[in-house]
């Protein structure tokens, strides 16, 4: 597909697209749909945010990589140059956002955009279709033509307020830098859900000091970045012996763990029962009934683990 946007671009039936191969001159859409193995390399110059509404998709970021299922959506910052690349059956549509749409999101509410993964009901992927529509059908790379759709957005991220008022900072505007940094380390713990991270990768993403972040974290979450990394491990080798066919030993070792003993242990005591009872059962313990890595969790942020 070459890079000559009109009104909308949609990526279809294996159709590959690079923002950042595009010619400077050449507008682009602020609204992009990507379907049936198409993908679409985004440039680090948006803010980009993705709702799927059909099927799956695969996205590779600097947060690491994620699977986005129907009804979930996902928000990257501009230095993610997140990759879509949408799955056989899959529809994923999604909003590339410079610096004054997101102003004019400010104009408008005292609210903003953050990085995050969450779900949708059903009722709100379809309101998020329309204004998706409507704004892609006014007038070409007007910000205004989006003020219905970034409204929506934020509506899906409202649970988020409450993270930025707990964020240290003596103003709004500093809670939300702290709060949008503390999203994307937790972003990359869910993306790098396949190893251990250490605390020097997301001190570094951040650009905070490992001790700032870890205390910062575990006053917002409720959960060490320590624990969290282990629990999301967990829940992946949870979903791979309910979904695929591994051995135990391979399971073990996709999701990060050295050995098989550590992981048997981790696994019992985060799930109460042994990962081969666990995929005979065929059940799938959500996360909340099931034994904590971390203790108490408050949930916040809207983020989906």
């Amino acid at each position: 597909m070459v890079c000559h946007m009109q009104r909308i671009s949609w990526i279809d039936r294996g159709q590959t697209v690079s923002f950042e191969k595009c010619a400077e001159a050449e507008p682009r859409p602020n609204c992009v749909g990507v379907a049936r193995l198409g993908s679409l390399q985004t440039s680090g110059t948006v803010f980009t945010l993705w709702m799927q509404l059909r099927g799956s998709s695969w996205i590779e970021s600097r947060e690491g990589r994620f699977r986005l299922h129907q009804r979930e959506w996902i928000a990257f910052e501009k230095e993610s140059r997140p990759m879509v690349q949408a799955g056989r059956d899959g529809i994923c549509i999604g909003v590339a956002l410079d610096g004054d749409a997101l102003r004019l999101l400010g104009t408008l509410a005292d609210s903003s955009i953050y990085t995050g993964h969450g779900r949708m009901s059903r009722p709100e992927a379809r309101l998020a279709l329309r204004l998706w529509r409507e704004a892609q059908a006014g007038v070409l790379n007007s910000v205004h033509a989006l003020r219905p759709l970034l409204l929506h957005v934020a509506s899906l991220q409202r649970e988020l307020a409450d993270g930025v008022q707990r964020c240290p900072g003596r103003s709004r505007m500093r809670k939300r830098q702290v709060f949008s940094r503390m999203q994307r380390a937790h972003m990359y713990l869910e993306g790098n859900s396949h190893r251990v991270v250490r605390i020097g990768e997301l001190a570094e993403l951040t650009n905070f000091s490992s001790w700032y972040l870890s205390k910062t974290f575990q006053s917002l979450y409720e959960e060490s970045p320590q624990s969290l990394s282990a629990r999301l491990r967990l829940e992946r080798a949870a979903m791979l012996l309910r979904d695929t066919d591994m051995m135990i030993g391979e399971v073990a070792s996709a999701s990060g763990f050295d050995n098989c003993c550590s992981f048997a242990r981790a696994f019992r005591a985060r799930f109460g029962t042994s990962a081969t009872r666990y995929r005979e059962s065929g059940v799938a313990f959500p996360p909340e009934s099931a034994k904590s890595a971390g203790g108490s969790r408050k949930p916040v942020a809207s983020v989906r683990t």
